[in-house]
């Protein structure tokens, strides 16, 4: 099941970033949306609605098949992720805002999670450089279907572009020693479950490591709110990493 789920998860993240390639982002408008407080929160373009469709066509014959729920970024939640055993989680276009001004740093990212807030499948493309990320819960990390994994230099954290949490979290991969962090605050914003699902998998099954500010496990499956901002994000090359800075 997760192998099939898997190869769709992957077709639907490239089918996405073929559409969002096939547009110059920087001559789009931003038709803004009712979301976090940030501008980066609330940008929107017909982009983001059509790679969401285009997700939704490839993975609809799936939810059908094996009774998944469905939380996507550009429709209301319709709570069935607390219904079904699993749900897939859907960011069309994370860093919008990158891709209006036509910069990189934006990406498609795609997650299975199990009502528990345990997420089994992870996909991430980035159709900028082209790479396409992928992990299953433990079989490891891949990145163009080779292995992925934590290679850490010697040295003073690297300083990691800015772009779309979904590119920021994989870069502390990519570009290691280096931490991706977003402390917790009152107004909304500091992503969603859609922005941290996906990575949080594919850093952990390359080596990394990720939680929220206190330290706890991401709950992946909130009641409360889909909004991180009051939990706060930590990406990071590995966890040993985050503890020297803290001491």
């Amino acid at each position: 099941m997760f192998i099939e789920l898997l190869d769709q998860a992957k077709e639907a993240a490239l089918a996405a970033g073929k559409i969002i390639s096939s547009v110059d982002g920087s001559t789009l408008s931003l038709l803004g949306k009712s979301a976090g407080e940030s501008k980066a929160s609330s940008a929107l373009t017909e982009i983001d609605l059509k790679a969401q469709n285009a997700i939704l066509e490839i993975l609809n014959p799936s939810i059908k098949k094996y009774d998944l729920g469905l939380l996507t970024e550009e429709s209301p939640d319709d709570n069935s992720r607390f219904e079904k055993e699993y749900f897939w989680c859907v960011d069309p276009l994370d860093g919008t805002l990158q891709y209006s001004k036509g910069e990189s740093g934006y990406a498609v990212s795609i997650a299975l999670i199990k009502k528990d807030g345990t997420v089994v499948i992870g996909v991430v493309f980035d159709p900028a450089n082209k790479n396409l990320y992928h992990a299953i819960k433990g079989e490891g990390a891949f990145k163009n279907e080779n292995p992925f994994k934590v290679i850490e230099g010697p040295g003073e954290l690297n300083e990691i572009p800015i772009a779309g949490a979904v590119m920021m979290a994989i870069n502390t991969i990519e570009l290691a020693p280096a931490v991706f962090i977003k402390p917790p605050k009152e107004s909304l914003g500091g992503g969603c479950i859609w922005d941290y699902a996906a990575t949080s998998l594919i850093s952990f099954e390359a080596g990394g490591f990720n939680c929220q500010h206190n330290g706890e496990p991401f709950d992946l499956n909130p009641k409360e709110s889909l909004y991180m901002n009051k939990v706060g994000t930590i990406f990071s090359s590995s966890k040993s990493l985050i503890l020297s800075k803290k001491s």
